[in-house]
């Protein structure tokens, strides 16, 4: 059960009968996609024999592979320091040596318990809690970047020679023989292990009560929209003041006050970007009249005070759509008046 969890084929915290007709489930599922049950009537295997297959092989793949998945890099440590602990003579068995064809053969190699070679025979073990507080005096190892593997796409994290010196520096550290699933903990928790396993975003159907991943919402809060209104009606009013100033650089005559917003729209707004003499051409008017309205507009500009660019760029954009209105407008009445 509790490496059903650890792969995430259980959810923390349900019921245990809940729990084994999950794992049940996804066991079934596995079992059928492989097509074993036409295998075991088509070969006549016996409830004995299919049991000891499920339970030996079938169910330890299922974890297994489900442990890879969700803990990449702390399932292949874990074999690492599994492997050096048995292969390596600074290292033996504290729990006894398994008698020939004893039951002591079968014992699970997480319950076992090491501890380095030159210690003697009957040396005490500590609590789980007291080892552990003695352990985090080891500092954290430094991750090894370079790449290994088939398709060089994982991290040493450690090399197998600091990885043993790791595994020493813990037993020494907790001065006890401790159990290989404690130990490989320990020594993962002195590692900066990066377990990344991509969830698909629309993967979850919501009927299980799990954790729900949504992507970010790009849309604005409470209060950048507050800001935002609040800057665009400080842009209208330096819009407003702007174009009350060129009102009165043409004492407020309609004819020049319109030629002046036209100048400002072709020269300044107006996304085709035309010359000056193209804009005379289309509002019929000298050059030198509207270089000397583009004078008035830019002393208008250079009045007004922006504390931020961000102000600019409203006061711009609200600037380009009253200033478009207002020349369509007075296209429109020369339109109907023609």
């Amino acid at each position: 059960m509790r490496a059903s969890h650890s792969a995430g084929l259980l959810v923390e915290g349900a019921e245990r009968g809940n729990a084994y007709v999950d794992l049940t489930q996804e066991l079934f599922v596995t079992l059928l996609s492989k097509g074993r049950f036409q295998h075991y009537i088509d070969t006549e295997m016996t409830d004995a024999e299919i049991e000891c297959e499920i339970g030996q092989i079938e169910l330890t793949n299922l974890l297994t592979a489900e442990l890879r998945k969700r803990h990449p890099e702390s399932y292949r440590l874990a074999r690492r320091i599994s492997t050096i602990i048995q292969s390596s003579a600074n290292f033996r068995r504290f729990d006894g040596q398994p008698a020939s064809g004893g039951e002591e053969h079968h014992r699970r190699l997480a319950d076992r318990v090491y501890g380095l070679s030159e210690w003697l025979e009957g040396k005490p073990r500590r609590s789980t809690h007291e080892a552990e507080q003695r352990v985090h005096m080891i500092p954290v190892r430094q991750r090894d970047t370079r790449m290994v593997g088939c398709t060089g796409d994982a991290q040493i994290i450690i090399s197998n020679t600091d990885l043993e010196d790791l595994i020493i520096s813990v037993l020494e550290a907790s001065d006890a023989p401790i159990d290989v699933r404690t130990l490989r903990s320990f020594v993962m928790s002195r590692l900066p292990v990066m377990d990344i396993y991509l969830v698909p975003l629309g993967g979850d159907d919501g009927d299980d009560g799990g954790r729900v991943f949504e992507p970010v919402d790009g849309r604005e809060n409470p209060e950048q929209g507050l800001l935002r209104r609040e800057s665009e009606q400080a842009a209208s009013g330096f819009v407003d003041e702007f174009l009350k100033g060129l009102h009165l650089s043409v004492r407020g005559k309609t004819k020049q006050y319109d030629r002046i917003l036209g100048v400002l729209w072709h020269c300044y707004l107006s996304p085709d970007h035309i010359t000056q003499l193209e804009a005379a051409a289309r509002l019929g008017v000298s050059d030198s009249l509207v270089s000397d309205y583009r004078r008035r507009i830019e002393q208008q500009l250079r009045a007004l005070a922006f504390s931020e660019i961000e102000e600019a760029r409203r006061f711009e954009s609200s600037l380009r759509e009253r200033v478009r209105s207002l020349v369509l407008i007075g296209d429109t009445e020369e339109s109907v008046a023609v």
